[in-house]
């Protein structure tokens, strides 16, 4: 068993970093909205650090939870979240916006639901 305390610490923490990525992007509408203004540039790259802390806390919380959380939660890629936060960090200069506009309209509405749902579960 592992310690729901952290694990729902940890949940909070991401559900924030979510919260914030969407309140960002609620005004960018294409990938040009990232690209061609000084403000735009600051979302990006305010929501790639935001992306780089939610995939480090995924991997935290897969091994705080010594990996039986998040199996049980198969909707979500867990190792493409994860993965996401290695290509920013370690290929920042080479980060794609269409793929981080992508992420925030596609990927983060569904992984906030599932991380509203597994704090739910640990309630």
């Amino acid at each position: 068993m592992f310690d729901k305390l952290i694990a729902f610490h940890t949940l909070e923490l991401i559900r924030d970093s979510l919260e914030l990525i969407e309140k960002r992007c609620s005004d960018i509408y294409s990938v040009d909205d990232f690209l061609l203004s000084d403000s735009g540039m600051m979302k990006l790259d305010s929501i790639c650090m935001k992306l780089t802390a939610i995939g480090e806390s995924i991997k935290n919380l897969d091994k705080i939870t010594n990996k039986e959380l998040l199996v049980k939660y198969p909707e979500i890629p867990w190792r493409n979240v994860m993965g996401i936060r290695d290509i920013i960090v370690h290929h920042y200069f080479d980060v794609d916006a269409d793929e981080i506009f992508r992420i925030c309209k596609e990927d983060i509405p569904q992984l906030y639901k599932v991380i509203i749902k597994i704090i739910n579960d640990l309630k």
